[in-house]
């Protein structure tokens, strides 16, 4: 006996919300992720920063500290790009290759990036986690703490940081580390506060599993989903903030340098005829940030459960 159409429709949606509801959170986000074209074009763009961030110098003929002295000074015109010369970007002001100066700025600044993302994801999760489980008079100490922070000027305090202890990327990489990751205790903090009224972090406390166990086994890993999202955004942010201090003079110092630096140096040499020196490292730097922003946006659509 041959079954009723009905019950094939019936069948075959059944199947499909079986499937939907076997799929895990993480196998969901992902292919909303993929449908979004926005952030598929935006994590292309990512993948081809990073490959000419990490493999760009192995295709240029030039070092990017060896220096052309007919190309300097007065002369800095004559450094045009060209693929027969081997100077694909031209050169800079000093006469060295800006290829390969703007592969090893975006590097540079892609490491800002990431790092203090990093610091800020561990130290922010952490201190809001903690804040948000214990709550109470604890909870008032640390954020009021971290109110404090916040209303310091901490671009005066980096600036008179890296005056004082020297211009080096340690120093830069500490200073960027101190501010950011004060959204992201608030962020973790928020949403500790309703995690930790779940039943299984309940049971877990009624059990007698030590606060610091729940906190880091049953707490953080609840929090991934917004901590990537923060993370992936907070690259930009940061990228942004030291291309700020480098164009000022105080970030990254020779002989290396960052696309802050480039955009600074060829800023200043834009009027003599060597547009090129301001308009590649602006690509690279457009290219960068609009990758992190899109791949950024495509994870907070992904992982927004009002939007499933």
């Amino acid at each position: 006996m041959l079954p009723h159409a009905k019950d094939v429709e019936s069948v075959g949606e059944a199947m499909q919300l079986a499937e939907v509801q076997g799929r895990s959170l993480w196998a969901d986000a992902r292919t909303r992720f993929f449908r979004n074209k926005a952030a598929v074009f935006g994590l292309i763009l990512l993948v081809c920063v990073a490959i000419f961030a990490i493999f760009g110098g192995f295709f240029t003929q030039y070092e990017r500290d060896v220096v052309d002295f007919s190309l300097m000074g007065a002369n800095a015109y004559k450094g045009v790009p060209s693929f027969e010369t081997g100077h694909y970007f031209g050169t800079d002001a000093s006469g060295r290759d800006l290829y390969a100066r703007i592969v090893q700025g975006t590097a540079i600044s892609i490491m800002v990036g990431v790092v203090g993302a990093t610091v800020a994801v561990i130290v922010g999760t952490l201190y809001g986690a903690t804040a948000g489980y214990f709550g109470g008079r604890v909870d008032g100490i640390m954020m009021r703490t971290v109110d404090v922070l916040m209303s310091i000027p901490f671009m005066f305090v980096l600036i008179l940081m890296l005056v004082i202890f020297g211009r080096s990327m340690f120093m830069l990489f500490l200073g960027i580390g101190l501010i950011s990751w004060l959204d992201m205790a608030r962020i973790a903090r928020g949403q500790t506060l309703t995690i930790k009224n779940k039943e299984f972090v309940e049971v877990a406390h009624a059990i007698g599993v030590h606060p610091l166990k729940i906190i880091l086994r049953h707490i953080v890993p609840n929090l991934l989903g917004i901590v990537a999202v923060y993370a992936t955004l907070l690259v930009p942010q940061l990228i942004i903030f030291e291309s700020f201090i480098s164009f000022l003079g105080l970030g990254v110092q020779e002989p290396n340098t960052s696309l802050g630096a480039l955009l600074s140096e060829g800023a200043s040499n834009m009027f003599n005829g060597t547009i090129w020196q301001l308009q590649f490292p602006l690509i690279a730097f457009v290219f960068t940030i609009f990758a992190f922003f899109f791949v950024g946006d495509g994870l907070r659509d992904a992982l927004d459960p009002k939007d499933r």
